[in-house]
C-alpha cells in the first residue's frame, strides 16, 4: 500500500485485560449501559444499520475471527480507501467524548498480521509488542 495507512479508531487505554475496544463496540457498550441520550441512541442505531449494511461483518465470513485463543488481538482497521465507512466515524466518536471515553486514531501500514481481509477492512493480529 505504499504510503498509505490504515485507520483504527480505539479505546486510549485498555480495560482490565489490557484490550483496546474499538469505536462501535465503545459506543455500542454505552447503549447496553443505557448511557446514551435518546438522540446518541438514535444516531448510533440508525449508523449500525448503515454500517451493517455497507461493509461486512468479518465474523459472518470466518466465525473464528476475533476467537481469543485463535487469534489473541484480533483489531479490525479501515483500508485507506474506505472513506465512504471513515467519514461517519466522527459521529460515534462525538458520542465517545460527551461520555468522556478517551480514544486514539491509529494509522499503520503494517498493524499486524492479516488474518482477514476485505476491500473496505483487514483484521489483524498484532505483532508482538504492539498494542491493540
Amino acid at each position: 500500500m505504499d504510503d498509505l495507512h490504515y485507520v483504527r479508531f480505539e479505546a486510549a487505554t485498555g480495560d482490565a485485560t489490557g484490550r483496546r475496544g474499538g469505536v462501535f463496540g465503545l459506543v455500542n457498550g454505552l447503549a447496553r449501559a443505557g448511557r446514551l441520550t435518546e438522540a446518541q441512541d438514535e444516531f448510533r442505531r440508525a449508523g449500525n444499520v448503515w454500517y451493517d449494511a455497507n461493509y461486512a461483518d468479518p465474523t459472518s465470513v470466518d466465525p473464528t475471527v476475533y476467537d481469543h485463543d485463535l487469534h489473541p488481538g484480533a483489531a479490525a482497521w479501515f483500508k485507506p480507501s474506505a472513506t465512504h465507512l471513515l467519514d461517519r466515524v466522527p459521529g460515534y466518536l462525538d458520542i465517545l467524548d460527551a461520555h468522556g471515553i478517551a480514544w486514539t486514531r491509529l494509522e499503520s501500514p503494517t498493524p499486524g498480521r492479516i488474518i482477514y481481509e476485505d476491500p473496505n477492512q483487514i483484521v489483524v493480529v498484532p505483532l508482538v509488542g504492539e498494542p491493540t
